[in-house]
């Protein structure tokens, strides 16, 4: 059974797909751009477009009833593998212990020229 997860406080989908879909107690949230929702736009800034992915991130887990403790894996793309520290240091006043596993690539480009995208598995199993 599958359920699409779906809200206004996070950017619609920009193309064929769904914010994020709910199946088996995993929430598979698709790549997340930082696009401010309300006006569908990046923001500026490394530092700026790093925080409003989780922003985003954490208001498609809060539609499914779940937060950060639940990400059980992120995959992080990149525009420049450089700001890799940046990235380290915003989850590390975002996320406690357990971490969720995590890969990191740098690609060539990503949607609307963003610096940065993240797709995101969480867990709402009991544990």
């Amino acid at each position: 059974m599958k359920k699409i997860i779906s809200t206004n406080n996070a950017p619609s989908a920009i193309g064929t797909y769904s914010q994020a879909i709910l199946a088996n107690d995993f929430l598979y949230i698709s790549g997340q751009i930082p696009l401010d929702p309300e006006k569908m736009e990046l923001v500026e800034g490394i530092d700026n477009q790093i925080r409003m992915v989780f922003k985003n991130i954490k208001e498609i887990l809060k539609e499914a009833n779940m937060s950060y403790s639940n990400i059980i894996k992120l995959t992080i793309l990149l525009d420049n593998l450089e700001n890799f520290e940046k990235v380290n240091e915003i989850m590390g006043q975002l996320f406690d212990k357990p971490y969720p596993a995590r890969a990191a690539y740098e690609v060539t480009k990503l949607p609307k020229n963003s610096s940065i995208e993240i797709e995101t598995i969480a867990y709402q199993g009991s544990e």
